[in-house]
């Protein structure tokens, strides 16, 4: 895994920051493989219960600028994922299948 322990712990403290209890927060992408360089910083948030969809925008929102507040600006991705979400994206499935857990709210 490609990232540094400061952006591991900017991650964890941005997500209790934010996020209710039963979160959880995945890196996926390319950042999950040492052997390459670069990328943005992808992270699927799952949030433990569903939201209306202005709680939705309104939490990944801070949760970005608390990103970029503790770990400068950076390109981050943010896709978030509930219970109640129909139809959910590939990339959902991909993140889950190949992604790696930074935090458990």
């Amino acid at each position: 895994m490609r990232l540094s322990e400061h952006e591991r712990r900017s991650i964890e403290a941005a997500s209790r920051a934010v996020f209710p209890s039963g979160t959880r927060v995945l890196l996926f992408g390319s950042r999950t493989d040492d052997s390459r360089r670069g990328g943005d910083i992808d992270l699927l948030v799952a949030l433990p219960k569903s939201m209306s969809p202005e709680d939705w925008q309104t939490h990944r929102a801070r949760f970005v600028v608390d990103l970029y507040r503790r770990m400068e600006e950076q390109k981050i991705d943010v896709i978030m994922d509930a219970p109640d979400l129909e139809s959910p994206s590939p990339v959902i499935g991909f993140a889950y299948r190949d992604g790696i857990e930074l935090t458990h709210v």
